[in-house]
């Protein structure tokens, strides 16, 4: 207690406040505390001076106050402690005491030598060597206590890890004493990180520092503080207050928050003082003189946030920002709902102007110490260019949505644009236009999420628009198309005289109307998907084939994005009058207007309205960060729902009503007259064409917009675009064969008419001539088979360069089959004679002597080699097998009627046909002989031995 006595009397500390941390502490615990604690605990709340005399009491107060981490600790709160330094000094002091107690073992081992030869003194160790320990300054201190291997081991370790350095206080070194002429100005210069001398650095800065401190804060009137009457100049009396605040953060004393502030109110003061110059310099625009002057003093000060601050919000750029533009006048400049970049244009580059300007003055007030042009920027993006864009969006977006997003994306890219044009300071640093794009995201960051959802939804409702709008023509036009044909019928007369009409419809089929509305895209030369999809100019109009009148032409792209289409005019034909004949012409108006079931059109203002949808959300993925991410995703989603539109809604939709058309087509109501092919299959095959362009447009739409802008990965098996794509093309695809299949079946019934029509009696069974003998003039192909062939080779041609050769090389074998089908089915229902038979099969000529030159005489080539050599131009193996089989077959119907037994022979050698046909077929084929009856006994005979007796 006595030790309590004499700190209330030194110290100034009255007992209550000594033994308040005592009770305070036994309440929080109920672990015993030792006093040591408690007194070390107090002296945090004692002042400088209190804990000085504190520490006369005992050597054991003396200790508590000296302890190197206390002074650490306030070094730390006045930012003057760096520990990495003070590690580093300690470690240096560490490694030269070990050099210099290696020479000492060094000395001692040469002496303990001379000693044994008797050469020298000190051999009982009566003398000892003095020592030279350097300090951790690199200062040498001389010790005269003794220091060996033993004294090293004992020395105490500090809780860092670090030796402890024994240096007394009487050896303080001449080094850490502060020199009388150092000015207070410069005292933070002068004070160190060392461990072991951390009260001595603190003293530095407490002698220097506390006499104005607290002088401060006792003056009632600011004016007459010893600051400003020792140092008259505005910088000197910023360096002083500004090293005063810093000492001022090292009171920890109690009481220190009145005296805090008390000083701050000083400061404030002051501060407010230099303000008010600063902004009469400012206003009088005398920016190299007292504008500059009272700018350093604000940054000697505080660091001059201040005058940033009022230099930002007095400069010309904030003060008249309504005079840089008005957002409204760049709406409805060219129409209701336009929007006009020029004058968004004009806004950004008045902006950058002025800005520039602004950088010039900042340059020359503001030292380069202090970066003004961080706040400057945020200041204008968020004052200046925010609030422009905000009222330019909500107006653009309550007018119109496609001007908004134009907007939008149009005032980004120009403020992309502009910030590459701002000049930067001395003070800026490499970052600079780092920092500017930064502040153009936090523009932009309130508008891009609800943009790129307008975005995705405008193209949607664009696209469907478009689509619908299709839908709605062809619905109308079917109508219309119902209602001419029906208009002259008469349903009470037609059902009078049904019979009649159907003679009419039959013997006398109307003749097709063309598309009027729409046309086929593929009336002339082919346009490549690239320049259609780029919107460059085509013109494609071309005479086909022997026909006089002119095709439809396909689209053409005009500026882009207007298309125009050169449509024939051809009379309309008169209605019919019979509901039959009305019926008729409607189906056969349905199969000619196949063609026109999707648009090549349509996909061109959808690819169009995508690629700008696209380059608008693009421009954000210019601004970085997950902005960028947001965008890119955006593009693809863009890409998709073009792909599911296209595909689902028109191309889909298309070819299953097309193959629904196909399905009822008749090929007996076709005109003869008129007849050049199989119709619908023809106006298929021109659709499979128009889908294969849209695919390849597709392609090229992707690899430009997408893929060479870096906006989707292709080889990312994981990316949605590439992935909706790939589904696109199996869609396709899967459609293309059901048409195709469907076009087969319809060409083979094409076919299956040629033959029940146009397949005389007399070509495989002819009659005798004049002279008795049978007429064999005419050795030719039959001109059945040659229509036929002509028939299935001009569509198997269609498809060559508009499909991949695998699908093209399954149609061909597909056609090749059903062929082979149709032509044993037609050989079955035939009478084939031997003379006969040599139309069917003999040949004198090349087999390709036909196809390149028709207009010859007729050659002597048979109907079996014409289709072989048909198949041959396939270039199909398993296919030709199947005629090579036949053609064998064919030999049956050349044997001699008196040969039979060779004839039973051949119909039951199974290897001659390459196991294509088992016996029991070539049996009925040799059934179509016009000479069976006579030889069917012997061939019977022949092959399953009938007649033959067992002995």
């Amino acid at each position: 207690m006595s030790a309590f006595r004499r700190v209330n009397v030194t110290g100034g500390v009255s007992r209550q406040s000594i033994l308040a941390p005592l009770r305070e502490t036994q309440i929080v615990s109920s672990k015993p505390v030792l006093p040591a604690e408690i007194l070390s605990n107090i002296l945090d709340y004692l002042p400088v001076p209190g804990q000085l005399r504190f520490a006369r009491v005992s050597k054991r107060m003396r200790e508590m106050v000296y302890d190197d981490t206390r002074w650490v600790q306030r070094l730390q709160l006045m930012g003057c402690w760096d520990e990495n330094e003070a590690r580093k000094r300690t470690e240096a002091a560490r490694q030269k005491r070990s050099e210099t107690l290696q020479i000492m073992r060094q000395e001692n081992t040469k002496r303990a030598g001379i000693g044994v030869n008797g050469t020298a003194s000190g051999i009982n160790g009566s003398e000892t060597p003095s020592v030279t320990i350097f300090d951790a300054t690199g200062d040498v201190a001389g010790q005269d206590e003794e220091t060996n291997d033993a004294s090293l081991k004992a020395a105490p370790t500090g809780e860092d890890g670090f030796d402890a350095i024994d240096i007394s206080p009487k050896g303080r070194p001449a080094a850490f004493i502060p020199p009388e002429s150092a000015s207070p100005i410069d005292v933070f210069t002068r004070v160190f990180s060392l461990r072991g001398f951390a009260r001595q650095e603190y003293s530095k800065v407490y002698g220097a520092l506390a006499p104005f401190y607290f002088d401060a804060i006792r003056c009632e009137n600011h004016t007459y503080a010893t600051v400003f009457r020792t140092y008259r100049d505005p910088s000197q009396q910023a360096r002083m207050l500004s090293n005063i605040s810093k000492f001022s953060n090292s009171d920890i004393s109690e009481g220190w928050q009145k005296r805090k502030e008390k000083f701050d109110a000083l400061v404030n003061a002051f501060e407010m003082a230099v303000s008010k110059e600063f902004e009469q310099a400012l206003d009088a625009g005398d920016v190299a003189g007292k504008m500059r002057k009272y700018a350093h003093v604000l940054v000697y000060l505080n660091g001059g946030h201040s005058g940033v601050e009022l230099f930002i919000s007095r400069s010309s750029i904030i003060g008249s920002r309504y005079r840089l533009g008005n957002a409204l006048d760049c709406l409805n400049q060219n129409g209701p709902g336009s929007f006009s970049a020029e004058e968004s244009y004009s806004f950004f580059s008045n902006v950058s102007t002025a800005f520039n300007e602004q950088v010039g003055v900042i340059d020359q007030v503001f030292p380069t110490s202090v970066n003004a042009i961080v706040p400057f920027v945020q200041r204008v993006g968020k004052a200046v260019i925010s609030d422009y864009l905000t009222t330019l969006y909500d107006e653009a977006h309550r007018t119109n949505t496609e001007s908004y997003l134009r907007a939008v994306s149009t005032t980004c890219d120009q403020c992309l644009e502009m910030a590459r044009s701002l000049r930067s300071t001395s003070a800026s640093g490499d970052d600079f236009y780092e920092t500017v794009d930064d502040v153009i995201a936090s523009i932009f960051e309130p508008h891009i999420d609800f943009y790129l959802k307008e975005e995705l939804e405008f193209f949607k409702k664009r696209s469907n628009a478009e689509v619908n709008n299709w839908e709605r023509q062809l619905s109308e036009q079917d109508a219309s198309m119902q209602s001419m044909f029906m208009s002259n019928v008469n349903r009470q007369s037609d059902k009078r005289d049904f019979l009649t009409s159907f003679k009419k419809v039959v013997m006398m089929p109307v003749n097709v109307l063309p598309t009027f509305p729409m046309s086929s895209p593929f009336g002339g030369k082919p346009a490549t998907a690239k320049a259609l999809v780029n919107g460059e100019a085509l013109a494609t109009t071309e005479i086909s084939g022997s026909q006089t009148s002119t095709r439809p032409s396909s689209p053409g792209v005009i500026n882009g994005t207007t298309l125009s289409v050169n449509r024939p005019a051809t009379p309309l034909p008169e209605p019919p009058t019979t509901e039959l004949a009305a019926k008729a012409a409607i189906m056969n108006s349905r199969l000619e207007g196949i063609r026109s079931l999707f648009s090549i059109e349509v996909a061109l203002n959808l690819v169009h309205t995508a690629k700008s949808s696209i380059e608008r959300a693009a421009v954000f993925v210019k601004v970085g960060g997950h902005f960028g991410s947001d965008a890119r995703l955006q593009c693809e989603f863009v890409f998709i729902s073009l792909l599911q539109t296209l595909g689902t809604r028109h191309i889909k939709a298309g070819f299953d009503q097309a193959v629904d058309h196909l399905s009822k087509y008749e090929p007996k109501e076709i005109n003869e007259k008129q007849r050049s092919g199989v119709t619908p299959l023809v106006t298929f095959l021109e659709l499979v064409n128009v889908g294969d362009l849209i695919q390849q447009m597709l392609d090229v739409f992707y690899e430009q917009e997408l893929v060479a802008t870096k906006l989707s990965d292709r080889n990312d098996f994981l990316n949605p675009a590439a992935k909706e794509k790939k589904r696109f093309e199996q869609m396709l695809d899967e459609r293309v064969a059901a048409g195709l299949n469907k076009g087969i079946e319809v060409l083979m019934a094409e076919v299956e008419y040629l033959y029940a029509t146009s397949q005389k009696p007399q070509d495989f069974n002819p009659g005798p001539a004049s002279g008795g003998d049978p007429d064999i003039t005419d050795i030719g192909p039959s001109q059945t088979a040659i229509q036929v062939v002509e028939t299935v080779s001009s569509h198997t041609k269609m498809l060559v360069g508009s499909t991949d050769k695998n699908m093209l090389d399954v149609f061909n074998q597909e056609v090749g089959m059903r062929l082979f089908t149709a032509l044993c089915k037609h050989l079955k229902r035939q009478r084939i004679s031997v003379n006969g038979s040599i139309k069917l099969i003999r040949c004198k000529i090349p087999h390709h002597t036909f196809l390149r030159n028709r207009s010859t005489d007729p050659p002597y080539l048979s109907d079996m080699n014409l289709y072989f050599t048909y198949i041959e131009t396939l270039k199909n193996q398993d296919l030709l097998q199947f005629f090579k089989a036949l053609r064998e077959l064919s030999q049956i119907y050349l044997v001699d009627p008196s040969d039979a037994k060779e004839l039973a022979t051949i119909i039951a050698d199974g290897d001659r046909f390459q196991g294509i046909f088992r016996a029991e077929e070539v049996y009925q084929f040799a059934q179509r002989r016009a000479d069976w009856y006579q030889i069917r006994s012997k061939v019977e005979r022949a092959m399953y031995g009938i007649g033959c007796m067992v002995m």
